[in-house]
């Protein structure tokens, strides 16, 4: 299917492109996301007419993400979970523990923007951890996770 990017996405291209890409990852993923229309003659001219303010609004959206990125940028976290004496959590400390506990201090950050290199972690100890706020915008974190026996 021919679409057209209404914004940057990563490996496909950038606002404005028009590329071809499988219909299920149209239909299901970029349409219902705003993140693409399909390329047809009428959609291909209104993003013309729209381009200018379709580039604004992406420019504010960076400009946002890169000022929200600066403050996580080396931020400490602790995090709290239950553990035995060896240090292996039961359970695990996932990307939506981390997510909330970045929302409870103030950064509103979904849990698909936490990027856990290794999986969820297991062990206590520090762990460096991604936020991508933007397809442009990444700030490395560090989360520690403190054992809590019981």
């Amino acid at each position: 299917m021919q679409i057209i990017l209404l914004e940057k996405v990563n490996n496909l291209g950038g606002l404005g492109d028009v590329v071809r890409v499988k219909d299920g990852f149209a239909r299901n993923f970029l349409i219902p996301q705003r993140m693409a229309r399909r390329a047809t003659e009428g959609n291909i001219a209104e993003f013309a007419a729209k381009r200018a303010d379709l580039e604004k609004a992406a420019a504010e959206k960076l400009a946002a993400a890169q000022g929200v990125g600066e403050k996580l940028s080396g931020l400490s976290l602790s995090i709290t979970a239950k553990s035995g004496v060896d240090g292996r959590l039961f359970g695990s400390v996932t990307n939506a523990d981390i997510a909330e506990a970045l929302g409870k201090q103030g950064f509103k950050v979904e849990k698909m923007q936490v990027r856990l290199p290794n999986g969820p972690l297991k062990i206590v100890g520090e762990h460096p951890v991604s936020v991508a706020l933007h397809t442009d915008v990444v700030s490395d974190i560090t989360v520690s996770v403190v054992g809590e026996h019981g």
